[in-house]
């Protein structure tokens, strides 16, 4: 194996498992998928859906229609279905909207290229 191709493992090892620790999701009612990116988190509807995501606490507060109320590090942000807000150091995207689940994205700014 190359000494190119060596480091570039290590790295993709290292990033890989700062991704996983670095996005845990604790929480009743949520259901998550975590990459280096960030992760994505299912909120089930008609719980007390919270979860911890990147060391900060997350909480579905309210659905009205198409906005979307999250409580994020504390502070309220509400956001429209498929769009996108900063807030506490990530940005949080409303993916998806239905009657049993809202799923968001949580992601740090870091991307994969993919």
């Amino acid at each position: 194996m190359s000494l190119r191709r060596l480091i570039a493992l290590c790295v993709f090892v290292l990033l890989t498992s700062f991704g996983a620790v670095a996005c845990t999701v604790e929480g009743a009612g949520t259901k998550s998928d975590c990459n280096v990116g960030g992760c994505t988190v299912t909120f089930t509807r008609g719980v007390n859906a919270k979860a911890t995501i990147l060391g900060i606490d997350a909480e579905l507060v309210a659905v009205n229609g198409n906005l979307i109320t999250l409580k994020v590090g504390g502070q309220e942000v509400t956001i429209p279905a498929g769009e996108t807000q900063p807030t506490n150091g990530v940005n949080v995207t409303v993916q998806e909207v239905t009657d049993e689940k809202v799923v968001v994205k949580f992601a740090t700014g870091i991307t994969t290229g993919s």
